[in-house]
């Protein structure tokens, strides 16, 4: 059982930045191909970005390539996303989500966080 706690959202300009936290708690964090998603008004769930827990099955949607970056501290049984450049389409709740293995289907993540607000104001 994996239980996920998001923090980190909140109100920024376009351009500007934000960092999203998951904290994880339970014995196997380290096995677990993390992910985050979002979910914007009236829109379906949509993958953002996935990392696995050596690093090698890490993969972005083509709509945040080379803005995000997804991180993960094991020691910390924390996974991180760091926002750059935000523009106003990326206002969503970010969820972040455990798995077995790496995808990205929301279908293939077993745990979900209860997400955190993300309004970037043009």
């Amino acid at each position: 059982q994996v239980q996920l706690v998001e923090s980190g959202g909140g109100l920024v300009q376009a351009g500007g930045s934000l960092r999203l936290s998951c904290a994880a708690s339970g014995h196997t964090f380290g096995t677990y191909v993390m992910g985050w998603f979002r979910q914007a008004p009236g829109k379906e769930r949509e993958f953002v970005a996935t990392r696995g827990w050596s690093g090698s099955s890490t993969y972005y949607a083509d709509s945040v390539k080379g803005r995000f970056t997804i991180s993960r501290d094991s020691a910390k049984n924390t996974v991180y996303l760091q926002m750059n450049s935000l523009k106003p389409e990326d206002t969503a709740v970010y969820y972040c989500a455990a798995g077995i293995v790496a995808g990205t289907s929301k279908d293939v993540y077993a745990y979900w966080g209860q997400g955190t607000q993300v309004t970037v104001s043009s």
